[in-house]
C-alpha cells in the first residue's frame, strides 16, 4: 500500500493582486510557511507561463528548482477554465466568454480550439515538470437539459456525449503521448458530474487510459451521491483527490436545487475543513486501501470562514488524516510457518502415501 503525499493546496482560490497572493514564489513560501509540502498551480498567466512550459524545459526546471528552495513542489497543474470552454452551450456563451483569450471571444468556434491547444500545452509543460496528473473540467453542452421537462428529444444527450468526445479525444491522446493522466473535476455544471455521467464519456472515448478523475467529495454531498462508494466503483481512475469538505441540510422550504439562493443560504454548501459534515476518516481509509497514487490537495472554499483560516486549518487537518499504511499484516505475529507440504495436508490435498512394501516372508 502507498501513504498519501501531502499535505497539499490548490492556489486558485487565494490568487489576488497584493503579495503573498501575488505572484507563485509569494504564494509558495506562503503556503510553505504553514507547513504545505506541495501546491496545485492554476495555469494562469499571472502566476504560469503556459505556452513557455510547453516548449522550454529551461523554465520548467528553473520553476521547480525555484520552488524547491521554497520547500514545496508543484502537485499538478490545472486549467479548470480552459476545460470548461472546451464545450459551452449557447445559453453560457457571454458568461464563460471571459474565461478565454480576448483575441477569440465572440467566436464559440475558436474559443473551442483556443481551449484544445491549451489543453495540449499543458500536456507537454506537465511532462516537462515530470508530472502525471493534470486537473481539469470536462465543459458541458447537455447541462441546460439535466432535467426532463420538457421531454428531452430522443438521442440529444447521446450526441452530446458524442460531440463531447469528439472534442476531447485528440487531447487524451496528447496527454496519452506525454504520459500524464487527465482528471476530470466530476462537478454540477459539467457534463461530467457522476459516475453515470463519467461512464456515458469513457464509452463515447473508447475507454482512453487518459480520462480519468478528480475525486472531490464535497461535490458528491451536494448531490447526495454515495462518495464512499464511489471510491469503491472507480478507485483505478481516481488520479486526484481535492479534500473540500460539505454540507447538506434540507428542510420543508429547500433541498438539493437550493431555490436559486446565495452559497451562505443554501441547504447544500461548501465548508472548510473540519466544518462539514464529509467523512474524511473514511474516505482516506478508502483512498489508501486502494493505493491511491497522489497527492491530498486542500481545495478551500466556504462562504463563512476566512480563507487563510481555513487554509491555516487545512494543513493538520490533512496530515491528521493521512494514514502511514501499514509495513506487513497486523497478524503476521501468529504466523505458522507452514511450509507447502502442511498446507496440502490442511486441505486434504496432499499425494497419498504410498502403503508400506510388505516384506518377503
Amino acid at each position: 500500500m502507498k501513504t498519501i503525499k501531502g499535505p497539499a493546496i490548490f492556489l486558485a482560490q487565494f490568487l489576488g493582486n497584493e503579495a503573498p497572493f501575488d505572484t507563485l514564489p509569494n504564494l509558495a513560501r506562503w503556503a510553505a510557511g504553514l507547513g504545505y509540502k506541495g501546491i496545485e498551480v492554476p495555469t494562469d498567466p499571472r502566476l504560469f507561463d503556459l505556452a513557455t512550459a510547453a516548449a522550454s524545459q529551461t523554465y520548467c526546471d528553473d520553476v521547480r528548482g525555484e520552488l524547491a528552495d521554497i520547500g514545496v513542489e508543484i502537485t499538478d497543474l490545472s486549467n479548470h477554465l480552459q476545460g470548461q470552454l472546451m464545450a459551452v452551450h449557447p445559453a453560457y456563451d457571454s458568461l464563460f466568454d471571459g474565461f478565454a483569450a480576448p483575441h477569440v471571444r465572440g467566436n464559440p468556434a475558436a474559443r473551442t480550439a483556443w481551449a484544445a491547444e491549451q489543453m495540449t500545452l499543458a500536456a507537454q509543460a506537465s511532462k516537462r515538470l515530470g508530472l502525471t496528473a493534470h486537473a481539469t473540467f470536462s465543459g458541458a453542452l447537455a447541462w441546460p437539459y439535466l432535467y426532463p421537462w420538457p421531454q428531452r428529444p430522443a438521442g440529444l444527450v447521446e450526441e452530446a456525449f458524442a460531440e463531447l468526445a469528439r472534442r476531447w479525444r485528440p487531447v487524451l491522446d496528447s496527454f496519452d503521448a506525454a504520459g500524464v493522466d487527465v482528471c476530470f473535476e466530476l462537478h454540477p455544471g459539467e457534463d461530467l458530474h457522476d459516475g453515470v455521467t463519467f461512464e456515458r464519456f469513457l464509452d463515447a472515448v473508447d475507454h482512453h487510459p487518459r480520462a480519468n478523475i478528480l475525486y472531490d467529495p464535497s461535490h458528491f454531498m451536494l448531490q447526495q451521491l454515495d462518495y464512499l462508494a464511489f471510491i469503491d466503483i472507480y478507485h483505478q481512475r481516481i488520479k486526484a483527490f481535492h479534500v473540500k469538505d460539505a454540507e447538506f441540510r434540507p428542510d420543508g422550504r429547500q433541498g438539493v436545487y437550493g431555490g436559486y439562493q446565495n452559497w451562505i443560504d443554501r441547504a447544500g454548501r461548501f465548508r472548510s475543513l473540519g466544518d462539514g459534515q464529509v467523512d474524511f476518516k473514511a474516505i482516506f481509509s478508502k483512498m489508501a486501501q486502494y493505493d491511491y497514487p497522489g497527492w491530498a490537495v486542500l481545495e478551500w472554499e466556504c462562504c463563512i470562514k476566512h480563507p487563510e483560516d481555513g487554509a491555516r486549518e487545512g494543513v493538520p487537518f490533512i496530515e491528521q488524516h493521512i494514514l502511514r499504511v501499514a509495513e506487513r499484516a497486523f497478524d503476521d505475529f501468529a504466523a505458522s510457518g507452514a511450509d507447502a507440504n502442511t498446507l496440502g495436508a490442511l486441505l486434504g490435498t496432499a499425494p497419498a502415501a504410498r502403503p508400506a512394501r510388505e516384506l518377503p516372508i
